[in-house]
């Protein structure tokens, strides 16, 4: 530790020395009776010490409720979120997914994972007064190739999913060139992309979202059954990274996770993760789940919904767990400009025949 650093007078930082305090740890674990004792100072000088100290160590200033309040602290963005890009499941999230934190979207196959994914990666790059963080996205794909040509139809597609912002605003948008896509095709390839690639351009402020499809595939297809505890260990990891990357530059992590089949049927006594009595869960076990902040499931009923003479089949957007949320639901369909919930009241929007 440079003890010229500490806004201290010289003869409490020669009596700290000659204490044989080599760096800040050790002057913070020592209570001030006993640094008191071991220098010889007073008791004001070694209050002086703890506090120099700690604002050379503390990597940022602490900050009240007030401040949040009046919004003195842009950085934490107090309440803000990342819209969905649709009013009705906007509502259903209170306002979009929250800005630091990993949110978890499970579901099978053709569930329509990857469309919610796109239209995040289309809503991140808009100001921050109509949902965005007017940034770009990474999106990691970990299975499939990434969907260039259903990217495009929902660029062209905007002024009908979002008739609520200006037409010049829309037009003033360059989709696709702040959409930085990257293919992982076994851990290591994933790991060296999150800790070395996508702080890069967190840092150079080119994105603020991070969509990872899927999570489990590559977890799932490298690990055995009698390698819980490897992959346990790979897990913690990874998601420490992604907590990091968030919580550092404020912004969203988004996990697509395969599902598992309920083989024994549902017991009330065992952690269904809040879907009791359900055929499938979410994969990679407690392990993944204690490291998610937000769980979202995705499941496509039967039958269909009609929107202006369109059909679609319906989909349920579930709220599994989350430490703002309380259960909920919503019923949503995809059509050609994007993902749009589908209001209870709405005549013309209700499923046929759905289960």
């Amino acid at each position: 530790m440079e003890w010229e650093q500490l806004d201290l007078n010289p003869r409490i930082i020669a009596a700290v020395k000659k204490a044989n305090f080599r760096s800040a740890k050790e002057i913070l674990c020592v209570s001030g009776a006993d640094l008191q004792r071991l220098t010889r100072l007073s008791k004001t000088d070694v209050q002086r010490v703890h506090c120099s100290v700690a604002a050379v160590v503390r990597k940022a200033k602490p900050v009240t409720a007030l401040q949040l309040i009046r919004g003195e602290c842009p950085v934490l963005e107090a309440g803000h979120r990342l819209s969905f890009a649709c009013p009705v499941l906007d509502g259903l999230m209170r306002g979009g997914l929250p800005i630091r934190g990993i949110t978890e979207l499970a579901g099978e196959s053709a569930a329509g994972k990857t469309q919610f994914c796109l239209q995040l990666c289309l809503s991140v790059q808009y100001p921050q007064e109509n949902g965005g963080l007017n940034s770009g996205a990474v999106y990691i794909c970990t299975e499939d190739s990434f969907p260039i040509k259903r990217l495009r139809q929902l660029i062209t597609q905007q002024p009908q999913l979002r008739p609520d912002l200006p037409p010049a605003l829309i037009r003033s948008r360059r989709f696709s060139d702040n959409i930085y896509i990257e293919h992982a095709a076994d851990l290591e390839a994933l790991q060296a992309c999150v800790s070395q690639r996508v702080p890069v351009l967190l840092k150079r402020g080119l994105v603020r979202l991070l969509v990872v499809d899927s999570v489990a595939a590559l977890f799932r297809s490298e690990f055995q059954a009698d390698e819980a505890v490897q992959r346990s260990r790979h897990l913690l990891a990874f998601s420490n990274i992604l907590h990091h990357l968030s919580h550092e530059y404020g912004a969203p992590v988004v996990c697509v996770n395969q599902v598992t089949d309920v083989v024994d049927g549902p017991n009330p006594g065992r952690c269904d993760y809040g879907l009791v009595g359900s055929k499938v869960l979410p994969a990679l076990g407690i392990a993944w789940a204690n490291q998610v902040m937000v769980r979202l499931m995705l499941r496509r009923l039967a039958g269909q919904v009609q929107s202006d003479s369109r059909s679609s089949a319906p989909r349920k957007l579930e709220v599994v767990f989350a430490p703002h949320l309380p259960r909920a639901s919503c019923l949503c369909g995809v059509w050609e400009e994007g993902v749009r919930g589908i209001p209870d009241d709405h005549s013309d929007l209700q499923p046929q025949g759905s289960s």
